[in-house]
C-alpha cells in the first residue's frame, strides 16, 4: 500500500474561476523519492498541503487524500494530528517563515516533543541534538541556543529538516526546500533528503520547478499545469521522451551547463490564473500543436503512452519533442 494516495482530488475557493486542483491523482511509496514539477500556480503547493489536511479555509474537496490508509479529506481533527505528529511530515520553502524569529532553534526542534510526545526536556534537547547533528551542523548543541538571524540560510534548511524528522515520519513532503539556497547549499541538502531516503525507507514527495533538479533526484516524476497532471512517468523516460508539449517546453526553456550551447525556447503565453478557466485543454492557448476544435474544447484525459500516461489530445502523433539535450526539435506525424 502506498504511503501516500491521493485519488481524482478537487480542491475549489469561493471567487475563483476553477479548481485549484482538478481531478490529480498520484501515489508515492516507501522509499519512493517522486518529484511533481510545475510552474508557479500549477498547485503544487496545494497538493501537499493536502497530504497534511491543511486546505485554505472554505475549501471545497471532493476524492481522496490517504495517507498511511487514512482518508484525510473525512478525518476528525484528533485524527489530521496524530497523522501530522507520527506519520507525515513537511519542509516548506522558506525556513525564515516559518520559524519564529524570536525563539531559540532548540524550542523550535523540540517543542512538538515535549508538547504532543510529553518527553522531559532533556531528553527532547538530547533528541534535537542527534538530529541536528544528522543534518550536518557542526557543534548541534550550540546551534540549539541560537536564534535564527543568527545561522544562514542553508543552516536554517537544515534546522526545518532536523525539525521535520523530529516525529520520525514515514512520508516527508518537501514544497521546493532548494529553491532560495546557492547551488553548493542546495546540492548538499538533496544529499541530506536522499541519505535519509536510504537509511529510514522515507516517502518523499519533492515539489519544485526545476525539471533538471527533478530528473536528477527522483524516481517517477509528475508534471502539474494549472491544477492537473497532465504527464507522469519514470524519470529517465519522462525527460527523456516527454509525450506532452508542455513538459517539452519546460525542458526547452531550462539551460545546460555542459554540451554545446543551444537556444532556449520560452513557453509562449504566461500561465492561467484563477480567474481564468478553459473547456478544453488548459495548456491549447499556449501550444504550438493545439488542434481547433478538439484541443479547445475537450478536455484531455491520461492515457498510456509506452511508459508514460499523457494528457494530451495528440500524444499519439507527436514524435521527438524535445527532450534530453541533443533531441530533435518536434513534429507532427
Amino acid at each position: 500500500m502506498a504511503l501516500l494516495e491521493i485519488e481524482d482530488l478537487h480542491v475549489e475557493l469561493p471567487g475563483t474561476a476553477r479548481p485549484i486542483l482538478d481531478g490529480v491523482s498520484l501515489t508515492v511509496s516507501a522509499g519512493e523519492f517522486v518529484a511533481l514539477v510545475g510552474e508557479s500556480g500549477s498547485g503544487k503547493s496545494v497538493t501537499a498541503r493536502a497530504a497534511l489536511g491543511l486546505l485554505p479555509p472554505g475549501a471545497r474537496t471532493a476524492g481522496h487524500v490517504r495517507v498511511g490508509g487514512t482518508d484525510l479529506l473525512t478525518s476528525d481533527a484528533t485524527t489530521l494530528r496524530d497523522i501530522r505528529t507520527a506519520t507525515a511530515s513537511m519542509i516548506f520553502q522558506d525556513p525564515r517563515a516559518s520559524i519564529n524569529p524570536v525563539r531559540r532553534v532548540g524550542d523550535f526542534l523540540t517543542e512538538s516533543l515535549r508538547r504532543n510526545h510529553g518527553w522531559p526536556r532533556a531528553r527532547a534537547n538530547a533528541r534535537a541534538v542527534e538530529l541536528l547533528a544528522a543534518v550536518g551542523l557542526p557543534d548541534p548543541a550550540r546551534h540549539l541556543t541560537q536564534y535564527p538571524h543568527e545561522l544562514s540560510g542553508g543552516m536554517l534548511q537544515r534546522v526545518m529538516i532536523a525539525g521535520a524528522l523530529t516525529v520520525e515520519p514515514e512520508l516527508l513532503l518537501c514544497d521546493e526546500p532548494t529553491t532560495a539556497l546557492d547551488v553548493t547549499t542546495q546540492a548538499e541538502i538533496l544529499a541530506i533528503l536522499g541519505r535519509l531516503r536510504r537509511e529510514r525507507g522515507l516517502g518523499v514527495l519533492f515539489i519544485t520547478h526545476d525539471v533538471d533538479l527533478a530528473a536528477a533526484v527522483a524516481d517517477r516524476v509528475y508534471v502539474m499545469y494549472a491544477g492537473r497532471i497532465v504527464e507522469t512517468a519514470a524519470a529517465m523516460d519522462l525527460f527523456g521522451r516527454p509525450r506532452h508539449p508542455y513538459t517539452s517546453g519546460l525542458l526547452g526553456s531550462t539551460p545546460q551547463l555542459e554540451g554545446p550551447a543551444i537556444r532556449l525556447t520560452p513557453v509562449p503565453g504566461a500561465p492561467m490564473s484563477l480567474l481564468e478557466s478553459a473547456p478544453g485543454c488548459a495548456f491549447a492557448a499556449r501550444c504550438h500543436f493545439a488542434e481547433p476544435g478538439t484541443c479547445d474544447e475537450t478536455p484531455p484525459t491520461l492515457q498510456p503512452y509506452g511508459p508514460t500516461l499523457a494528457a494530451c489530445h495528440r500524444a499519439g502523433e507527436l514524435t521527438d519533442l524535445p527532450g534530453a539535450p541533443g533531441s530533435q526539435k518536434g513534429r507532427v506525424t
